[in-house]
Order: structure tokens, then C-alpha cells, then sequence
């Protein structure tokens, strides 16, 4: 197969795969995988060499083969429970990944499709939601997904309602809107405002470690509940604890 030598070896180019990952044709670890075997031409020439750069104007198509592995993958939403993990077992306390079974299978998912284990290989959360958190949580093999919402520039929404206890002044809230920072770093501009007399509802764009109890004890507040409910456009709407749905066909964060 013919490997553009002279574009492989110009160190001020993009790298094939990260101009891919831009594109949003697909996450850098699974461009590698296509370059590999064979999948991915550039001005209509075949590329199989990790590492190879490319004019950012290059013209970079995908084979089918490349398509059906897309199409394959899966993007699993959720309703994470209290006392599991989000990411790796730790501290004796299971990863949510475990709840991803048949028997846990919203029966009212639209999603048709039949479980199978193949699924569950690769299935990463994308983004966090602390052990005492519930809600929505965004389990996906589709590193398009993971980019889009927890990637450098990621600038989707995320919503929370949030149980709170203690006094919160004007003063708090335009804080909690704007102007405090954790660990040093000031934090983005959040949308904050009352649900009702004891919960919050927090629209944020960041996702820092504990991010919300942390901003809460800031101005005087104790989190006693916090769920998350939406992300992008995504909504938990009535999927039970517990359970889990596909990512519609169509369905965009």
C-alpha cells in the first residue's frame, strides 16, 4: 500500500490521526486502528503508517470497512445510583460499568437491539459523577463522544439539581454564578439558580473534581443530594436507577 513519504516525514504537519480526531471522523486510538488496516486514504491514496502527517487541506476519506466498525459501536446512558464509582473499582466500591447488563435493559429503551458482551469492551464513562452522586452518566466505545464531552474545548452543558442545606445570601449566588475559584483556577461562568425552597438547579460547562459541593461550601452551603439530569440536549427524563438505554440513531449531545 503507498504511503505519502514525503508528507509522512514533515514534523510541522498534522499528524493523519489528529487531523482526523478534528474532523470529528473519529476518536485519535481508533484513527490508528483504521490507518493500520488499511481503511483510510488521503487524496485518494491509501495510508497504513502510524505517525503520517498530512496537509491540514488534505482531502481524507474512509473506507466502509471503516464505516460498519463505526456503526457497530455503542453509546450507553445510565441512571447511575448512589455507592458506585464512575470509572475503575476503587476503595471496595464497584465501577457503574457493572450495571450494564440485559437484566438491567430499560423496557421502555426504543432501542431495539440485542445486548452482547462485545459491548461492553471499551465501554468507558465519559466524564464523572462522584459515588454519592446520581443520574446521568455517558458509558461509550465511540471516542467521538468522548471528545465531544470531555475533550480540551468540550463546551457542552451539563445540569444538576442539587439538595442543599444552610443560608444562601445574593451575594452567594452571584458567586456561584461567578467568581469563585478551586485550586487556584477560576472557574467558568455557571448558570445557578433556586429549583425550589432547598435545591438548586446548576447548568455547568466544567467538570472539575467535586466541582459543586466544593463551590457550595464556598458560600456557606452543605450538599445533601445532587443529581444529574441533562447533558447537552441529552435528558435522563424517566429512565430508572439503575437501569440503562442505548443512544438513540439521530440523538446528539
Amino acid at each position: 500500500m503507498f504511503t505519502p513519504k514525503p508528507v509522512a516525514s514533515q514534523p510541522d504537519l498534522p499528524r493523519l490521526s489528529k487531523r482526523m480526531a478534528e474532523l470529528g471522523l473519529c476518536s485519535r486510538r481508533e484513527a490508528d486502528e483504521w490507518i493500520v488496516n488499511g481503511w483510510v486514504r488521503v487524496n485518494g491514496k491509501v495510508v497504513d503508517e502510524l505517525g503520517s502527517r498530512v496537509e491540514p487541506d488534505a482531502n481524507i476519506e474512509v473506507s466502509k470497512e471503516a464505516e460498519k466498525h463505526q456503526s457497530e459501536i455503542v453509546t450507553i446512558l445510565l441512571h447511575k445510583p448512589v455507592g458506585y464509582v464512575s470509572g475503575q473499582a476503587e476503595d471496595g466500591y464497584e465501577p457503574a460499568v457493572v450495571l450494564v447488563h440485559p437484566d438491567n435493559h430499560w423496557a421502555e429503551d426504543p432501542v431495539q437491539k440485542e445486548f452482547r458482551r462485545g459491548f461492553l469492551k471499551g465501554l468507558a464513562p465519559a466524564g464523572r459523577l462522584d459515588i454519592d452522586s446520581t443520574g446521568l452518566l455517558v458509558l461509550t466505545q465511540d471516542g467521538r463522544v468522548a471528545r465531544q464531552l470531555i475533550g480540551e474545548d468540550s463546551q457542552t452543558e451539563k445540569e444538576y439539581l442539587v439538595r442543599v442545606e444552610g443560608t444562601l445570601s445574593d451575594e452567594g449566588l452571584r458567586k456561584l454564578n461567578f467568581g469563585l475559584t478551586l485550586d487556584g483556577v477560576q472557574l467558568k461562568p455557571a448558570k445557578v439558580s433556586w429549583q425550589n425552597e432547598d435545591q438548586l438547579r446548576f447548568v455547568l460547562r466544567e467538570g472539575r473534581k467535586r466541582q459543586i459541593r466544593r463551590m457550595c461550601e464556598q458560600v456557606g452551603l452543605n450538599v445533601v443530594g445532587l443529581k444529574r439530569v441533562r447533558i447537552g440536549s441529552v435528558a435522563l427524563g424517566k429512565l430508572p436507577p439503575g437501569q440503562w438505554r442505548y443512544l438513540r440513531p439521530g440523538e446528539r449531545f
